[in-house]
């Protein structure tokens, strides 16, 4: 993880990450058009590379760490992220979440969410709903003066009165010039603890709840995490910069302020 605080110096350097940070929603928006029942991740991955490159971007994701194979990770139902794409057909009743991030003259967006596949339970919508709003409410606290344990807080609150486990050894991070740089950003926490935020931070804040415990398991892949228990696992995730002007989420359409 790189050391990455403050370095974003200049409004420029934010306008770059929010370049990056659109092409991430677009990319999104083409994978979730395409992802349905009898779809192969492989062929969502093809769709996310093109989206990239046509604007002169490169994935964060392909050649990480030297070995990371696809431009997005694709983690259906029980894997809950780094899941590789596959020949695997998506199946009625599914979900799926979906990692990307995209490199913008030096400058990364990421960003993640879940979705269902055709008709799902109402649990599992329940679980995708739940999760999209645990980031939705550490966003909210992503604001100068705030400590990295008011996000985990916020994130964590948002679970507990579903029973739903929140995953512990994954977690957000700082981002910029690199994909993953410090602090790291737990979905859990205690409010006022921890790194103290401040103007020209960009943090990816991404929940993963699961329908059962916590635990976690890695593929011989070593890079697929799935639930140890089998459960079905949502994960969302977006980049927020904290400029002289507030918080703004960058991986959207266009930037939203938050705080």
């Amino acid at each position: 993880m790189g050391s990455g605080l403050l370095s974003i110096k200049t409004a420029d350097d934010f306008a770059k990450m929010a370049v990056a940070g659109r092409v991430v929603a677009e990319l999104h928006a083409e994978v979730r058009a395409a992802a349905k029942p009898g779809v192969s991740l492989k062929a969502l991955d093809e769709i996310a590379e093109k989206v990239v490159r046509a604007h002169d971007c490169r994935p964060s994701f392909l050649g990480y760490q030297g070995t990371y194979p696809a431009t997005i990770c694709a983690s259906p139902n029980s894997v809950i992220v780094h899941g590789i794409p596959t020949d695997y057909r998506l199946r009625d009743g599914d979900i799926l979440s979906i990692d990307a991030g995209a490199i913008y003259q030096g400058w990364h967006g990421d960003a993640a969410f879940t979705m269902g596949i055709g008709e799902i339970s109402a649990e599992a919508q329940q679980l995708i709903d739940v999760t999209e709003q645990g980031l939705w409410n550490g966003l909210a606290e992503a604001k100068a003066g705030n400590r990295v344990g008011d996000i985990g807080a916020a994130v964590e609150a948002t679970a507990a009165p579903y029973g739903f486990g929140v995953v512990q050894g994954y977690t957000g991070h700082g981002i910029g010039q690199a994909m993953h740089e410090a602090p790291s950003v737990p979905n859990y926490g205690r409010r006022r603890r921890g790194f103290k935020l401040r103007e020209g931070m960009a943090l990816a804040i991404e929940p993963m709840f699961n329908l059962g415990t916590p635990d976690t398991a890695v593929l011989d892949d070593n890079w697929t995490v799935v639930t140890a228990d089998g459960a079905w696992s949502a994960h969302w995730e977006h980049t927020v910069g904290l400029t002289p002007d507030g918080s703004f989420v960058f991986t959207l359409p266009e930037p939203k302020q938050v705080a």
